[in-house]
């Protein structure tokens, strides 16, 4: 089984950061990161921010890992990870994350 994990940095250096953090202990095959503008309740008032989105492809198995290195890294108090599973895809693809991911 496959998933994704979404998760968000406070900016493309700390994006990086975490990205390469992931791949380097090979908890997902591929992180795509892109910029985004967030609007969020947080302690009562709703906030508005420029971030990073991250996206990572992984194996189910690796998720727990996954959200635990994202939180170690990130500077946010509350760092939001959350994983959707693949139900289905590109065989090959899914092949890759396979091979790309520790074992």
């Amino acid at each position: 089984m496959y998933s994704m994990v979404y998760a968000t940095a406070s900016d493309e250096k700390e994006g990086l950061r975490i990205g390469r953090a992931v791949m380097e202990k090979k908890l997902a095959a591929c992180a795509n990161m892109f910029p985004i503008r967030s609007i969020y309740w947080w302690k009562g008032r709703i906030e508005e921010d420029s971030e990073q989105a991250l996206i990572f492809k992984t194996r189910s198995e690796l998720v727990p890992a996954l959200i635990k290195e994202i939180q170690k890294e990130s500077s946010y108090d509350t760092a939001c990870a959350v994983s959707y599973a693949m139900s289905e895809g590109n065989e090959k693809y899914l092949e890759w994350i396979e091979d790309s991911t520790r074992t």
